[in-house]
């Protein structure tokens, strides 16, 4: 939903962190732009103080940086820090991929094969928001399986920086093949409940995408020299 829709008045906050951190990852609010919260408000028919609690959280996460008196804007996206969040997040989707196998239940492998066939439709119907969310609720899966608060909370809390690259470069990213075989071959050593080579076949594919991103990062300096 874009920032020109008014916000209902109910959970204000976290329905406003939402929206701007959603803008942010689709790029309507783009890298390195100076936002201010009295325009926001305006924007989204609030009062401030949702606007500000919003950017606050925003800032805790790394979407958005500030300078007080100076300047709030979103954060720029760089090499070096989508590759030590990328870092991070592989050990964790590692960590909770070895903890659930032995705890998946039937009902949890069918949701992993849902979610993977609504994203092979994403990805045949170019659909980049739909591909992630199909995405996001694939890798949940085991997420929540090996039910972990602290590391649900730190994934979720990495997964939008991750998001602006995959939101960007859609096509480069999740349109190709390795990505859908993947998720095939994930969900085979899942049933089979062997959670060791699981767990280093999904930080593995994790690792590939690093790698991807560098090479999108290298083509973006080669076009601007």
């Amino acid at each position: 939903m874009s920032l020109s829709h008014p916000v209902a008045r109910r959970l204000l906050s976290d329905e406003v962190f939402q929206r701007l951190r959603d803008s942010i990852v689709r790029g309507e609010l783009a890298p390195g732009e100076k936002v201010k919260d009295s325009e926001l408000a305006e924007r989204l028919g609030l009062s401030r103080t949702p606007v500000r609690e919003a950017l606050a959280r925003l800032t805790d996460i790394g979407l958005v940086e500030s300078k007080p008196g100076v300047y709030t804007r979103i954060t720029t996206l760089n090499r070096r820090d989508v590759g030590k969040t990328l870092a991070v997040l592989r050990s964790l989707d590692q960590l909770a991929v070895e903890t659930a196998v032995p705890l998946m239940k039937p009902s949890d492998l069918d949701r992993l094969h849902r979610a993977n066939e609504d994203f092979k439709r994403a990805v045949a119907d170019n659909n980049i928001d739909a591909a992630l969310e199909a995405d996001d609720r694939f890798h949940a899966v085991p997420v929540t399986v090996a039910d972990n608060p602290v590391l649900t909370r730190m994934i979720q809390q990495l997964h939008p920086q991750i998001h602006r690259i995959l939101h960007r470069k859609f096509s480069s990213l999740l349109g190709g093949r390795n990505t859908t075989e993947h998720h095939d071959r994930l969900i085979e050593l899942c049933a089979i409940g062997d959670a060791a080579a699981a767990a280093r076949f999904s930080a593995d594919h994790w690792s590939e995408l690093g790698g991807h991103i560098n090479q999108l990062f290298d083509a973006d300096h080669e076009l601007a020299k």
